[in-house]
């Protein structure tokens, strides 16, 4: 009762700014954006639930769907727990992950498990997933997150393209990326970007939509106020949206 309070005073404290949840209009209806926490969210269309990155434990899960795919990114905890994954997911849900964290997880049954490289595609039951580059420059075996060893995904659902950074710098293959709805933008010191560079990134593949999230690092939260003015003030066209990844701070 207590943690259900502090919400509500929460969503009411800043409602100004921050929105706990998000849709975006498609031709079938919405889709729907549900934030959980940092990397976490679960995305909701035509009849589909996707988690990504779910970790924390089942009861940040008790009121979405029983997921019809799980996408994981990277090994760091934040991304990737076993025990949630083993708590969340029913016997038709679809992994999907790298081979890195493939080899983590230690499913009993690997029937349900597709494992996706840099630059593999993947498509089923109306989503069509594609694996791409996320990796810390300048380039090196001993970085926190070397290229090939993770996965953004670029998610293809209710006719939009979504686009998840995953844990990255402000890499070519982002900036490369084309016709994107809307994308999910990561940055915390010293582990991705920080606000100038994601703020850069998104000017040069300039999404319909840009969330920025994974915005927790060691100095505290990024300034994601500071990063919505510098897109703005070189491309309003760009809809920069708040959402709230950190509700109990």
């Amino acid at each position: 009762m207590k943690y259900c309070l502090l919400l509500l005073v929460m969503c009411v404290f800043s409602a100004s700014t921050f929105s706990q949840t998000d849709s975006i209009k498609t031709e079938n209806g919405s889709l729907a954006i549900y934030p959980v926490q940092h990397a976490s969210m679960v995305l909701y269309a035509q009849q589909l639930t996707v988690y990504i990155d779910p970790v924390g434990g089942a009861v940040l899960y008790s009121k979405f769907r029983k997921p019809d795919y799980i996408l994981i990114t990277d090994i760091h905890g934040d991304h990737m727990d076993p025990r949630t994954v083993d708590s969340i997911k029913s016997a038709n849900t679809i992994i999907i992950a790298p081979q890195a964290v493939a080899d983590k997880l230690n499913l009993p049954d690997a029937s349900r498990l597709r494992v996706l490289s840099n630059g593999e595609e993947t498509e089923y039951h109306g989503i069509s997933i594609q694996a791409i580059p996320m990796y810390n420059l300048p380039e090196s075996q001993d970085s926190r997150h070397t290229k090939g060893r993770g996965n953004g995904y670029l998610i293809t659902l209710a006719g939009k393209r979504l686009y998840v950074s995953g844990d990255t710098e402000d890499i070519p293959e982002m900036r490369q990326l084309k016709k994107i709805d809307a994308a999910f933008v990561c940055m915390n010191l010293p582990y991705t970007m920080d606000v100038k560079q994601a703020a850069d990134a998104v000017l040069a593949f300039k999404p319909g939509i840009v969330y920025p999230y994974h915005y927790r690092g060691q100095g505290g939260l990024s300034d994601i106020n500071e990063f919505k003015q510098m897109v703005n003030n070189k491309n309003s066209k760009i809809d920069v949206r708040l959402l709230d990844w950190y509700p109990t701070n």
